[in-house]
């Protein structure tokens, strides 16, 4: 019993030093959440209204406050998806528990910074910039100053060292050791709250995601059946448009991440990519998105003129589905199935090849096929977590059933167009042995029938043509028929 009673006593004693302690005032962008607000709220903005980016210089010639005021006004901000710092939350849930005044102090505007503190609800008051004011550096310093006389401040930047040097303590949010060494030369902090160490490398080589490089491989098709895969020149050429198509893809994947941030925070997978989470600046992605989309068409420019403009529709449509098609329910299916088609027919134009209409046909079905695979597969994993619409998607739970019966359809019809072409007289005239071909039918009745099975089970991956790269029976059915191919021509 006296021991209980002890413990009691210095609880109180410690909740009471805690209510007589120094405000303790937190910074949001870099520190509370791992990222920038006012780069969100850019970003969403740009997705949601994108003409509004011919108003942006004109707030920001009346001031960096009222910029601010005009975005966070014009934006619908989700404080709940933000990348917060767990350690620090934490011990900040943890130091209101004894006690201890919060105050969120940023200079993001009133309105996000309203949404931040009512979605943590552990600050009793705050801060921020409004229309006139950006409070930042020397005047967040004064207003802290002014407001509470003492206070202990917990920052991330170089705008911070004002106020850390007006504040008690001073506490640091660092993301590197670089940065922790650097600011503690200039001031003592009581704590660093530092972030795991992550490869930068390894980072951006996700963002660019070069694994989905593979699905650019379909260029070289047109060349491999028009037989002229020895030509070098041609070969050389189509090389270089498949390297100038994989930079604009990746700069399409940094864009999409970028545009996507508050959906892929939702998703199971995507929520642990580079910038949703906050392991990568978005600063950095917006800097880099221009630097490879200008160095891909430079090369596509090089490989010809008209691969260049087959590369800038593939470009158009691209952005179309990442502002809005991708938001349409079917019309995004089409869209991805006519993105895969046009990268065949970006490698015939490359080539200089003749491009079949049999493939294109044959094209069109079997990757509306695949990219119908890629949203089933999607509502099932949403549909493990009990969610019935896909965030940013156009689809509910209920519409499994009829996507499954169009995209197996669809993955049939591939198989028809198929049997049409070994009837044809353009595969006589290009294998000497067409009968063979007829080989083609079952297996990719069977590969489809089975990529079809794994997704009606829930267990296929949300990239069909990644899965198809790792799936042993899928790289069977592969080599099988390229076989298939040599035997026939000879």
């Amino acid at each position: 019993m006296e021991s209980v009673a002890s413990q009691s006593v210095s609880a109180i004693q410690e909740f009471g030093e805690a209510a007589h302690a120094a405000p303790l005032c937190v910074d949001l962008d870099g520190t509370l959440v791992r990222g920038d607000t006012l780069l969100e709220c850019l970003l969403l903005l740009i997705k949601q209204q994108p003409l509004c980016l011919l108003l942006l210089p004109l707030w920001l010639l009346r001031g960096k406050a009222r910029f601010k005021s005009e975005i966070a006004s014009r934006v619908c901000f989700d404080a709940a998806a933000m990348p917060y710092r767990g350690d620090l939350v934490e011990w900040l849930r943890g130091e209101a528990g004894r006690g201890r005044r919060l105050v969120l102090a940023s200079g993001a505007n009133i309105r996000i910074v309203e949404a931040v503190a009512a979605h943590l609800g552990f600050f009793s008051d705050i801060l921020a910039s409004d229309e006139t004011q950006n409070l930042t550096g020397d005047r967040k310093a004064a207003a802290l100053t002014a407001r509470f006389g003492r206070f202990d401040y917990i920052g991330d930047a170089a705008v911070d060292l004002p106020v850390w040097r007006a504040a008690e303590t001073a506490y640091l949010c660092a993301s590197s050791d670089t940065r922790a060494r650097a600011f503690g030369q200039q001031v003592i902090f009581a704590r660093t709250f530092r972030d795991a160490p992550v490869s930068s490398l390894r980072l951006w080589l996700r963002a660019l995601r070069l694994h989905q490089w593979v699905k650019n491989v379909l260029m070289f098709v047109p060349l491999v059946l028009a037989h002229e895969f020895l030509d070098g020149d041609r070969l050389l050429t189509l090389t270089i448009g498949f390297m100038a198509f994989n930079i604009c893809a990746s700069s399409v994947y940094v864009l999409n991440d970028l545009l996507d941030l508050a959906a892929d925070r939702q998703h199971p997978r995507k929520s642990a990519r580079p910038f949703a989470s906050g392991d990568l600046s978005l600063i950095n992605g917006i800097a880099v998105w221009p630097v490879l989309v200008v160095s891909g068409f430079v090369l596509a420019l090089y490989a010809s003129p008209d691969f260049a403009a087959v590369l800038c529709v593939y470009y158009a449509l691209t952005l179309a589905y990442s502002f809005d098609l991708k938001r349409r329910a079917l019309v995004d299916v089409f869209a991805l199935a006519s993105l895969y088609t046009l990268r065949i027919i970006a490698g015939a134009v490359a080539a200089a090849v003749a491009l079949s209409p049999w493939l294109l046909g044959f094209s069109i079905f079997i990757f509306l096929s695949l990219a119908i695979v890629k949203r089933v597969a999607e509502l099932h994993s949403v549909r493990e977590r009990g969610i019935r619409d896909v965030a940013g998607r156009g689809y509910q739970i209920d519409d499994l059933a009829i996507l499954e019966v169009l995209g197996v359809a669809a993955g049939y019809a591939s198989v028809v167009v198929l049997a049409l072409y070994v009837s044809a007289p353009e595969s006589r005239t290009l294998y000497l042995h067409h009968q063979l071909l007829w080989l083609f039918a079952p297996l990719v009745l069977f590969w489809i029938s089975r990529v079809w099975l794994i997704t009606h089970r829930g267990e296929m991956h949300d990239d069909p043509i990644v899965f198809a790269m790792k799936d042993a029976p899928s790289r069977i059915v592969g080599l099988i028929a390229i076989l298939v191919l040599e035997f026939a021509a000879l």
